[in-house]
């Protein structure tokens, strides 16, 4: 029976209308500069972000998508190549290998963190690809060139990129981060003694900027991150028409640019995304704390001691989670699922020849996976809801209320 108020998965209002002067004041700065593409509010936004990330380039683009294709682009991996990736992310990363004109190849995720395994990484590279005369590295699936690897921060925490950077070193594999959910999360590196910013480590790496990530534009938007002059000067052409200035086009390019008024409210954000995410890592503190309280059998997130997770989603595994997440929904408790269809068995994917079994870990996530609500606001006592109810549901009978917790 339903015993409460509403709880949102996510909540896209509040921080809104705290900052809604500061957010009109750009929308009334571009009305009156005619400033609408590109200009002062991009260029700001983009040394902020590169600032924030420990880069020395940021390059403002309109989607994440983009960001990571173009990244590909400039990067020179395309026809006759094959990326290798994971299939438990969102199928913009895929899509963004295949738009480039290169095909994905998958290996299995770790499954504690759902991060790429580096060791199935390995495996793919010792035992899946040969060396050609020519000393290129060659996928026996696909006979194609493996030219890139990417691995996905997914749901805000880093993978484990030592070991993925030291692969892809030694099979001079162009590194490219997923970062697209990643704002702000840290990795530490035995390599280097010390921590590095989600979007410092590879090549380069994407964002994304759709409303609901932790650092979100009104719109759609996203960046990319590196320290190569070479490549960000190749993806501001490729962003504008291939365009080395006005109406000399060096290349056939994208109409891929960042609006100025998303920028505006990106930098405006920005200011206050530590403090955000400082929030939602508190609030994964809590659900751990409330977790461990209760019996729940729910497996709940790993945080390796090498990662400050940002939290952009807070995922456990059950049971039955269809019937876990009715009960929720019954409950008015806002839940998602990221994400039920691995990749390599989506439908899109059929000619790429894999077949259930080929990655038993992502499959079986898929099938347990529940994100429940995560966001800087959300009170003490509405997590005290969740995990009463998500308990109540996976045990079948009422639950010892929670004590010793504010409400």
């Amino acid at each position: 029976m339903n015993n409460g108020n509403n709880i949102a998965f996510l909540d896209l209002i509040g921080p809104h209308q705290e900052l809604e002067k500061e957010l009109v004041a750009v929308f009334q700065k571009a009305l009156r500069t005619g400033a609408f593409v590109g200009g002062s509010m991009v260029e700001e936004f983009e040394r902020s972000f590169a600032d924030f990330c420990e880069t020395r380039f940021a390059v403002g683009l309109n989607s994440g998508t983009d960001a990571l294709r173009f990244a590909l682009m400039a990067a020179g991996v395309g026809e006759g190549c094959s990326v290798v990736t994971v299939a438990n992310t969102f199928i913009a990363t895929t899509e963004a290998i295949s738009q480039a004109g290169a095909l994905p190849e998958f290996v299995d995720v770790d499954e504690r963190t759902y991060n790429m395994d580096a060791e199935k990484l390995r495996e793919f590279l010792e035992q899946q690809c040969s060396v050609d005369h020519n000393g290129k590295l060659i996928s026996r699936r696909t006979n194609r060139v493996v030219a890139a690897v990417i691995p996905v921060h997914l749901y805000g925490q880093c993978a484990d990129m030592d070991a993925i950077q030291e692969l892809a070193e030694r099979y001079n594999l162009v590194l490219i981060e997923d970062a697209c959910q990643a704002h702000g999360a840290e990795y530490f590196s035995k390599r280097e003694n010390r921590w590095k910013k989600a979007g410092s480590i590879g090549k380069a790496a994407a964002f994304s900027f759709y409303p609901g990530k932790n650092l979100g534009a009104c719109g759609e938007g996203g960046a990319v991150t590196t320290d190569d002059e070479e490549l960000a000067k190749k993806i501001r052409m490729i962003r504008d028409h291939g365009q080395a200035k006005k109406y000399y086009h060096d290349m056939e390019g994208y109409n891929g640019r960042l609006d100025s008024v998303q920028a505006g409210i990106l930098n405006i954000k920005l200011k206050h995304l530590p403090n955000w995410n400082q929030s939602r890592r508190e609030r994964a503190r809590k659900y751990n704390e409330l977790f461990a309280e209760l019996d729940t059998n729910a497996v709940m997130p790993d945080e390796p001691s090498w990662s400050k997770g940002v939290y952009h989603l807070y995922v456990v595994q059950v049971e039955n989670r269809e019937a876990v997440q009715s009960a929720l929904t019954n409950e008015n408790i806002g839940t998602g699922i990221h994400y039920p269809i691995p990749l390599h068995l989506q439908k899109a994917y059929t000619r790429l020849g894999y077949r259930r079994g080929d990655l038993p870990v992502s499959e079986n996530a898929a099938q347990r996976i529940l994100s429940l609500p995560m966001y800087p606001g959300i009170s003490e006592a509405d997590q005290v809801r969740v995990v009463e109810a998500l308990a109540q549901t996976v045990k079948g009978a009422v639950v010892q209320r929670l004590t010793n917790v504010s409400a």
